[in-house]
């Protein structure tokens, strides 16, 4: 099952993600309606992002293999709703992109096992990790607003470990992979991370970019696309 919320003149509601359409209790709403707004799936407390986890990206940019799960956090303000403007960053002039996997928690827990971690996710989203690449560090570069665009949908049935992607570029392919490729799969990052912190419901855990993560230009649209979850789209807003 895939799951999105929209916005409709009713308030905000969760249902089945079907193509164009989110179905709640039983009534299909169309996204193609002006009253119909499609909302990141979740409003997460935090993102827990993984860096350096897959080989091809470590290589292409000659950096050093980290010892174990490295990670960052993005801010719950960083979360972007699908098909809306990412708006482009004042403070940077060179923006960036980076297509990731995501799992979302479905419940407070601590110390989880890795065989116990398909227990405590609800399912799994994509990220687009944008970043300010101008940026001194990663926590200027990584942490602002709208840097997280999420969704379209969290899907239940998907395993996280044998999932192909791609980023497209005004639909030229940028990012093209398999999950299987991480370093550190879902399980164990999920597992490594709840020995560090309450981990609760609405979380994120993104799990790393392939290859290929670049700049993205002003009026640029792009698009993530995971298999069986579906693709992420937006558009770079053009600066103040």
């Amino acid at each position: 099952m895939r799951t999105a919320r929209v916005r409709t003149p009713d308030g905000v509601l969760t249902g089945e993600y079907e193509d164009e359409t989110v179905v709640v209790d039983g009534e299909p709403h169309d996204l193609a309606d002006a009253d119909v707004e499609l909302l990141a799936p979740v409003d997460p407390p935090v993102f827990y992002c993984v860096a350096r986890n897959y080989g091809s990206y470590i290589e292409e940019n000659a950096f050093e293999r980290p010892e174990g799960v490295s990670f960052f956090l993005k801010p719950p303000v960083s979360v972007h709703p699908p098909e809306s403007t990412i708006p482009y960053p004042s403070f940077s002039s060179e923006v960036g992109y980076a297509g990731e996997l995501a799992a979302v928690i479905g419940t407070e827990c601590r110390n989880v096992p890795r065989e116990e971690v398909p227990d405590v996710v609800r399912g799994y989203t994509i990220m687009n990790d944008v970043d300010a690449k101008d940026q001194p560090r990663i926590s200027m570069r990584k942490a602002f607003d709208a840097a997280a665009p999420l969704g379209p949908c969290i899907a239940t049935d998907v395993d996280p470990t044998d999932i192909e992607m791609e980023t497209r570029i005004d639909g030229e392919r940028r990012q093209r992979a398999n999950t299987g490729e991480m370093d550190h799969p879902p399980d164990e990052v999920v597992s490594f991370l709840s020995e560090r912190f309450t981990l609760r419901p609405d979380d994120v855990i993104a799990f790393g970019s392939p290859a290929n993560p670049g700049p993205f230009e002003a009026g640029n649209e792009i698009t993530v696309h995971y298999e069986g979850i579906g693709t992420l789209r937006n558009t770079l807003g053009t600066p103040d």
